[in-house]
């Protein structure tokens, strides 16, 4: 009985966050009440703080390894070559791909690059994989077993975008959850995934722009 109740109480959490996460994305990207990095940050954060409170151990992360640094920067050059080349062939599938990531990079304007790249680095990118792989994947894998919760976890973080109303963001967010939702499955250890998404998003967003 107590274990059913836990689990109820487990379902309901996880269902929790992920309506916070659509609303919080919703508002960023839809209603856009204020500046989009500040935003982000905030949401990021109020996901990080939810999810600690359900799982205490959620930033107990496993020893930092050389293997670990160099599966995350190799991942993370992998993953931009991907989007690099996904880029160019999206814009002879989709007349619409421009406009639309032009949209979603347009968000720079509100923020000079030193801010966006720290914010990317040390925040928004580890508080993105804290949130998803670290307490939504694992607690579907822990319920359902570890492809099925990579599988919904995966399904999850792209349902969310699609409150953006943006194909491109859409389709992104599919391809960079089923990528850092793998290498969490396959690793066990939210560093190298952490280390990724943090030099991705840095490198996408300031260093090398898909589109200037």
């Amino acid at each position: 009985m107590k274990l059913d109740k836990k689990n109820t109480t487990s379902n309901f959490y996880i269902a929790f966050t992920l309506l916070i996460s659509a609303v919080l994305w919703f508002l960023m990207f839809i209603i856009k009440p204020m500046n989009f990095w500040i935003e982000m940050s905030l949401s990021i954060s109020i996901l990080v703080a939810l999810s600690y409170w359900v799982k205490r151990d959620l930033f107990q992360l496993s020893k930092i390894t050389w293997r670990a640094i160099i599966i995350g920067i190799l991942s993370a050059i992998i993953l931009y070559a991907v989007f690099y080349v996904g880029n160019i062939v999206s814009g002879y599938l989709f007349p619409f791909k421009e406009a639309q990531v032009l949209s979603v990079y347009s968000n720079k304007s509100q923020g000079s690059p030193l801010l966006i790249g720290s914010l990317l680095l040390l925040l928004i990118g580890p508080g993105e994989e804290l949130f998803w792989r670290g307490f939504i994947q694992q607690s579907l894998a822990t319920k359902l077993g570890e492809t099925k919760g990579y599988l919904l976890s995966t399904l999850f973080y792209t349902g969310v975008h699609i409150v953006t109303g943006n194909f491109m963001l859409i389709i992104a967010a599919l391809v960079c959850g089923a990528f850092w939702g793998f290498m969490y499955k396959k690793e066990k250890s939210l560093v190298p995934v952490i280390i990724s998404h943090a030099l991705w998003d840095f490198t996408i967003f300031v260093l090398f722009p898909l589109i200037k």
